[in-house]
């Protein structure tokens, strides 16, 4: 199994049995992503650096319009995009395995937590995982310690308050706070 069918996989919402090939890929990809991550966090680098191990972790290109400012976690790294004039704060921890997609001129906050995998509930198959992408529009603002789950989908212009914790989709220009996150208000335009 190669990384490259993991991926279709991931980004097709299959199951990836716990124990299977795919799920040794996975585990074998974690290790490069623990690596850069490691490197990344392990003392001070310059934002041309940080951005070039961002985009090691990432697999390509990172827009030189990006910031992030470390610590950076993520356990998987090969299945994010991330826009451009995106501003992602110390302290995010981003399990990308089900894919992370961040729009144009998003500021994300510290200790934000993406993640895009479920456990089965079924004890029996507690190894096995379930994907789901985590789409953030353009010009989303999430604010300090918010968690987003698997398969939500953030619209443009929305903001997550500090730590809301998102479980369903959120319109675009909507103002969502809370746990579970719900709407309060539209966002002035």
């Amino acid at each position: 199994m190669t990384l490259t069918e993991l991926l279709d996989a991931l980004n097709a919402g299959h199951t990836i049995t716990g124990n299977s090939p795919l799920h040794h890929v996975m585990h074998e990809t974690s290790q490069d992503a623990l690596r850069v991550t490691g490197e990344l966090n392990g003392g001070y680098h310059p934002p041309a650096r940080v951005r070039e191990l961002i985009a090691e972790l990432v697999g390509g290109a990172v827009d030189e319009s990006v910031t992030v400012f470390p610590p950076f976690h993520a356990d998987f790294g090969k299945n994010i995009t991330i826009g451009k004039r995106v501003f992602i704060n110390s302290g995010c921890k981003f399990q990308d395995q089900g894919g992370i997609t961040i729009g144009d001129d998003c500021l994300i906050g510290h200790n934000t937590v993406l993640a895009t995998l479920n456990h089965d509930l079924e004890p029996s198959r507690r190894a096995d995982l379930h994907p789901a992408p985590i789409r953030i529009g353009r010009n989303v603002w999430i604010g300090a310690n918010a968690t987003i789950l698997p398969g939500v989908t953030i619209g443009d212009n929305a903001v997550v308050a500090a730590a809301a914790v998102v479980t369903k989709d959120v319109p675009a220009d909507t103002v969502v706070v809370g746990s579970p996150a719900r709407a309060v208000r539209a966002v002035a335009g």
